[in-house]
């Protein structure tokens, strides 16, 4: 039995075992019990420049399944691996999920003989490879699908590479681990008897979508041609939004980003009136084009449309911001 819970991070034991799917065997075992520092990160660093010994952990497959349904991969994806491993990933979601193609990426050449030749003998060879690359030297824009199951300093390295090659709505999905202060869309906890690292018996699976950069400055058009001039300050998908219309504050009661998909509301006054106004629209680079829906003994709607000026501000991810 599953259960959902909130927050991006499992508490206790998952964050703290090094384990992922590529483990050095002792330095995990020694770095279990203390947190992952130097002893478990260094074998993994060590392991994208092609040295080292290091030991397959595989994710389960009923774990895999849920990932594929959880990023709901579908016939119009392209789904990319990163550490592919023995190629479960990649051929669940062509062969089981019905995704257009895949591609994975690993440095054990073993792993990736037995990848390929797993794909051929479940049929999709055609629609899935897998190549010996450094997953950071590596482009993902292709992709609409990552799959991850590393440990959480290496999502937090991944993390900017995604949020900047990766394409508005696409979705990121990990096995056990947390994209840190960036947080997850949906989260699960999973009951699985045959894991038997990292949290044995358990495991965590997160989907993040990857949001449209909206921040900077905007001039909005309402009904009527008020002027509106707007400001929004942005961290992954939470936005901070600020304007007036017509001279007048706004009073900004909600914001939503998912993907390119934005909704604000926002009480506005207009002719002396402060009316509610929901504002649906979808992020395109530097405009949006949606519906204002205006309440006021009743709803109204007309078309909204906002411009971006001076072009984007700082990165959505405060990680890559020089203070």
């Amino acid at each position: 039995m599953d259960s959902r819970h909130s927050n991006a991070a499992p508490a206790g034991p998952a964050l703290r075992d090094p384990a992922r799917r590529r483990l050095l065997g002792a330095a995990a075992v020694a770095a279990a019990g203390t947190g992952i520092g130097a002893v478990a990160l260094a074998p993994m660093l060590r392991a994208q420049t092609g040295a080292g010994d290091v030991v397959y952990v595989p994710t389960p497959q009923v774990v895999v399944n849920r990932m594929m349904t959880m990023a709901r991969v579908g016939p119009a994806d392209f789904v990319i691996d990163l550490g592919s491993g023995d190629g479960r990933q990649l051929i669940t979601a062509v062969a089981k999920f019905g995704a257009k193609g895949g591609r994975g990426f690993d440095l054990d050449e073993d792993l990736l003989r037995q990848a390929n030749e797993n794909a051929k003998k479940q049929g999709v060879a055609d629609r899935v490879t897998f190549i010996r690359r450094n997953m950071f030297e590596t482009d993902v824009s292709a992709a609409s699908v990552i799959t991850l199951y590393l440990l959480p300093e290496l999502n937090l390295k991944l993390r900017p590479k995604l949020l900047a090659e990766l394409r508005p709505g696409s979705r990121i999905v990990s096995h056990d681990y947390s994209m840190g202060d960036w947080q997850a869309e949906e989260s699960v906890t999973m009951q699985v008897p045959e894991k038997q690292v990292g949290n044995p018996g358990v495991s965590y699976v997160y989907l993040w979508i990857v949001p449209a950069n909206v921040s900077g400055n905007w001039q909005w058009k309402l009904p009527g041609g008020q002027p509106v001039e707007v400001t929004v300050r942005q961290r992954f998908q939470d936005l901070d939004v600020r304007g007036t219309a017509a001279g007048r504050p706004m009073n900004v009661t909600l914001t939503t980003l998912r993907g390119e998909d934005v909704r604000i509301s926002a009480a506005v006054e207009l002719n002396g009136r402060t009316l509610r106004h929901d504002f649906v629209g979808r992020v395109r680079g530097d405009a949006i084009e949606g519906t204002v829906r205006t309440f006021d003994k009743g709803e109204q709607a007309a078309p909204w449309t906002a411009a971006r000026s001076g072009g984007r501000a700082a990165s959505i991810d405060p990680s890559t911001v020089t203070r």
